[in-house]
C-alpha cells in the first residue's frame, strides 16, 4: 500500500509542473502569421503584389480575418480574390521574412522587400537581405521549407 501511496502522491505532485511546463511552451510559439498589432504584412495588400507588381497598401475598411490575423486589402475584389484562395495570396512562411527561415529562425519584414517566384509571394526584413537571399533562391527556398513551420516553436 505504501507504494501505491507514494506513486499517487509523486503523480499528484507532478501535475503543476506538468501543466506549467505545456504553458511556458505554448507562451514561446511564435503566431502562424507576422503581425504588428493584429495586421499581416503592415497593411499591405498581398494581391496587389501579384496583380498590380508592387506592393499596394491596403484599405483599414477592406479587411479579411484568416489564420489569425487581419489582413488589408485596395479593393473589394481583392478581397473576395484572397478569401476564396489565401493560400494562392498570402507570402510564404507566414509573412516571416524569407531568409531568416532559411537560416532556421523568423525575423520581421517590410513590404518593400519581395519577390514572386514560381507564383509564390516571398517576404523579407530589408532589401538588404532580400539580396543575400536572392543570391540563391533555390537553395534559400529549400532551406526554408525544411524548416517551415518548425521555425515557430
Amino acid at each position: 500500500m505504501t507504494l501505491n501511496r507514494r506513486v499517487v502522491l509523486t503523480s499528484l505532485a507532478a501535475i503543476p509542473v506538468a501543466g506549467f511546463t505545456a504553458y511556458c511552451v505554448q507562451a514561446q510559439t511564435t503566431p502562424p502569421v507576422y503581425t504588428e498589432g493584429g495586421i499581416a504584412i503592415d497593411g499591405t495588400d498581398p494581391v496587389g503584389y501579384f496583380k498590380e507588381g508592387k506592393p499596394v497598401a491596403g484599405d483599414a475598411s477592406i479587411t479579411h480575418d484568416w489564420n489569425g490575423a487581419t489582413w488589408r486589402f485596395s479593393s473589394v475584389e481583392n478581397r473576395d480574390a484572397f478569401a476564396s484562395d489565401p493560400e494562392t495570396y498570402a507570402p510564404q512562411y507566414g509573412g516571416y521574412c524569407a531568409y531568416a527561415v532559411s537560416e532556421g529562425y523568423t525575423a520581421s519584414t517590410v513590404p518593400e522587400a519581395w519577390k514572386i517566384v514560381d507564383g509564390k509571394l516571398y517576404l523579407n526584413f530589408s532589401r538588404g537581405i532580400q539580396n543575400r537571399w536572392e543570391r540563391d533562391i533555390p537553395g534559400r527556398i529549400a532551406a526554408g521549407n525544411a524548416n517551415w513551420p518548425s521555425v515557430l516553436q
